[in-house]
């Protein structure tokens, strides 16, 4: 059965997903990149025994990807960006295979800063892009390859698809708390994913403590300036590797984008940012 780590791109799901793995899949806690392998992202051609040459082929598979997950008998924590919905009338995912979710949110004018930088945009299409209904993410450097195509809407489509999932449990964190209050946030993260596991031991609060610490975005940023992060995007617009912990707590729209960007984000996402305290 599977845990979603779900979120529209570049809003804290690395993170989340660092912290995970270290306090569940290390022996002390201490976190190094090998770990992420044991949550991997949804789709990707990883669970799919086939070639996926299409939209609708990929759709097609997702479930029957799920279930081979759901054989095994082992919850199975998997990153994904893909909207809780259907595409043409094909499941994402439901509660059979799921045992629920994470939902990982952030403010929009600090998401679209980061979309700027992570796929080589300018300010302009990164608006459009966190606005497009129609959006989706696929694998550039291979055209013909649609195994890791995920349908992700836009900013607020994405995060309501899973808030008003009714099917299965999803717990909503907001980026800014994992900042603000992290011991606090990450705790809460356990609880919430020992009660879907059923596991009765109670949270180990120096591995907490320790996968939190090792976990910081400015260690996380080191370790790739030292050793690399192979998730990192190859951006054919600027012929290079773009950084992936690229600016953290310093990723202030304020400073980074210009005041009618952020006027136009409040006005097409106010309810949301809203609900969320944003504004």
């Amino acid at each position: 059965m599977i845990i979603w780590l779900a979120s529209y791109p570049k809003s804290g799901n690395t993170w989340v997903r660092s912290f995970l793995s270290a306090y569940y899949y290390s022996d002390d806690g201490k976190f190094n990149f090998k770990l992420l392998n044991n949550i991997k992202q949804f789709p990707s051609r990883d669970f799919f025994n086939k070639k996926i040459l299409s939209v609708e082929d990929a759709s097609d598979n997702w479930l029957i990807a799920q279930s081979r997950i759901k054989s095994k008998g082992e919850v199975c924590f998997l990153k994904t960006h893909n909207v809780f919905g259907a595409y043409k009338g094909k499941n994402f995912t439901t509660s059979e295979f799921t045992l629920g979710a994470i939902y990982i949110v952030r403010d929009p004018r600090n998401v679209i800063t980061s979309l700027m930088n992570h796929y080589s945009l300018n300010e302009n299409e990164a608006l459009s892009m966190i606005n497009s209904v129609y959006r989706n993410l696929r694998d550039e450097n291979n055209p013909e390859d649609y195994s890791n195509y995920s349908f992700i809407s836009s900013w607020a489509n994405n995060f309501r698809s899973w808030k008003l999932s009714k099917s299965i449990e999803t717990l909503i964190i907001k980026y800014e708390d994992l900042e603000n209050n992290r011991f606090r946030t990450f705790k809460k993260i356990i609880n919430f994913t020992n009660k879907l596991m059923k596991l009765n031991n109670k949270i180990d609060f120096e591995k907490l403590k320790i996968s939190i610490e090792s976990t910081n975005f400015d260690i996380l940023k080191k370790k790739e300036e030292l050793e690399g992060f192979e998730e990192a995007i190859f951006s054919k617009k600027v012929g290079r590797t773009k950084t992936f912990f690229n600016l953290g707590s310093e990723n202030n729209y304020k400073k980074l984008i210009k005041p009618q960007t952020s006027k136009t984000l409040k006005k097409l996402f106010k309810k949301e940012m809203k609900e969320l305290g944003y504004i």
